[in-house]
């Protein structure tokens, strides 16, 4: 087989077992759980997606300075993934061990989450380095797009795993226990399948290091306008996300859906992911990344709207609306799936637009330092959850999801400064 083929082939593989582990490890309804179920405060529960996110970013204008030398970039992916898989396997054992203590629980599940998160960030670089190597830029978009869309459909087994074991007669924590077991089996496999791709050599390129690649973000920001316009796009969407986790726990807490709605929440998230994964390829080759980017803005808008909206009709103590038995509760339950229906939409938009976007604007000879650059800044935006744990400890849940849907039509009119035909 030609290693063109062979490094697709992997790429692909590749995409959809780290599909199915995020369909098990999911921040937003599996961790959201979770923590809520050990009683954590919305400050916590913000912490977890900012950590999965925003520690994936922060590192790489780090590895940008040690990657830029280098002419193979996988053997520091391969190294940042034993340590990611080490982290999974310390988060299973907290799980399993110390449940009965849950502040130490917590404490140590979000210290292994932040060691697999920083790992994550070391790989990422490499990552995206090898990809835009072994994979044309005419064909980025079907890659990403068939990668997210057999993903998808792995994702939404996951969900019906999840959703069963939830269901099963198995005692908490062991429930979690499992489902975090199967992570680590399906990201383990994610990490070694991509380890064998084989990879061109680069340019051997003048070494760099941190305080270089710090000094030159002033210039590169002043200098190119295409990319300044992307980065104040993935910074006002960052800070957008801060509602993500609060869907799940807004439906536990103040509408009292049944907690074993959380396997349906989950496959819907994943079960919509290869359908819109249709749509956007779609967009994609026809409109470019730009036009996926500002639909998904739009559908992203709607998420928060339907939570206040069903919060405004169904939360306890209005009058004539009371969620006071079962099948009400289950019917805001299943009216709620909206919700996630318009945020895992978005989701998938934003993953395929901000990938491409970001990889064709950046001049191949400068492809890590605008890289490391953007996921550096927007990393630290993404701490923007533990800002919304604040607000809805101060404020309420609904303060939250009304400034979510404020940024997000921000973020829609922004994309109009964006470059057309990257």
């Amino acid at each position: 087989m030609p290693a063109d083929a062979r490094n697709y082939r992997l790429g692909i593989l590749n995409g959809f077992l780290a599909s199915t582990g995020d369909g098990f490890f999911n921040t937003s309804v599996v961790l959201a759980g979770f923590a809520s179920r050990l009683g954590a405060s919305n400050t916590v529960i913000g912490l977890l997606p900012a950590i999965a996110q925003g520690g994936w970013m922060l590192p790489q204008i780090l590895v940008a300075a040690r990657v830029r030398a280098l002419p193979y970039k996988l053997p520091i992916y391969r190294s940042s993934a034993s340590v990611r898989i080490g982290s999974y396997l310390m988060m299973v054992l907290v799980t399993a061990f110390l449940w009965e203590s849950p502040v130490l629980c917590l404490s140590l599940f979000v210290a292994a989450m932040s060691i697999n998160a920083l790992a994550s960030g070391v790989s990422g670089l490499p990552f995206l380095e090898v990809v835009s190597k072994t994979v044309p830029s005419q064909q980025r978009s079907a890659y990403f797009g068939v990668r997210n869309l057999g993903g998808g459909l792995l994702a939404f087994a996951a969900g019906l795993i999840v959703r069963w074991i939830l269901g099963s007669g198995l005692a908490f924590p062991y429930t979690y226990v499992l489902i975090f077991g199967l992570a680590t089996v399906a990201y383990t496999a994610a990490y070694t399948v991509f380890g064998k791709v084989q990879e061109p050599p680069d340019e051997v390129q003048l070494p760099s290091d941190t305080r270089q690649e710090l000094r030159a973000i002033p210039q590169l920001l002043r200098l190119d306008a295409h990319f300044r316009a992307f980065l104040s796009v993935r910074l006002i969407l960052a800070f957008a996300s801060m509602a993500d986790p609060f869907y799940t726990v807004y439906a536990l807490r103040e509408l009292r859906v049944p907690s074993s709605m959380l396997g349906v929440f989950l496959m819907t998230i994943t079960g919509v992911a290869p359908l819109s994964n249709i749509v956007w390829r779609s967009v994609a080759e026809r409109k470019g990344s730009r036009r996926i980017i500002r639909y998904s803005a739009a559908a992203a808008f709607l998420a928060p709207l339907i939570a206040l909206g069903l919060g405004w009709w169904f939360a306890p103590g209005q009058a004539g609306r009371e969620v006071s038995s079962a099948a009400r509760q289950s019917q805001v339950g299943w009216l709620y799936l909206a919700v996630f229906v318009m945020s895992s939409v978005a989701a998938q938009g934003f993953n395929l637009g901000h990938t491409n976007h970001l990889l064709n604007i950046s001049p191949p000879h400068s492809r890590s330092r605008y890289i490391g650059t953007l996921n550096t800044l927007v990393g630290l935006a993404l701490f923007a959850p533990v800002l919304g744990g604040v607000i809805a400890d101060k404020l309420g849940y609904e303060a939250v999801f009304w400034l979510a849907a404020g940024l997000f039509a921000l973020a829609w009119w922004w994309c109009g400064k964006l470059r057309r035909d990257a």
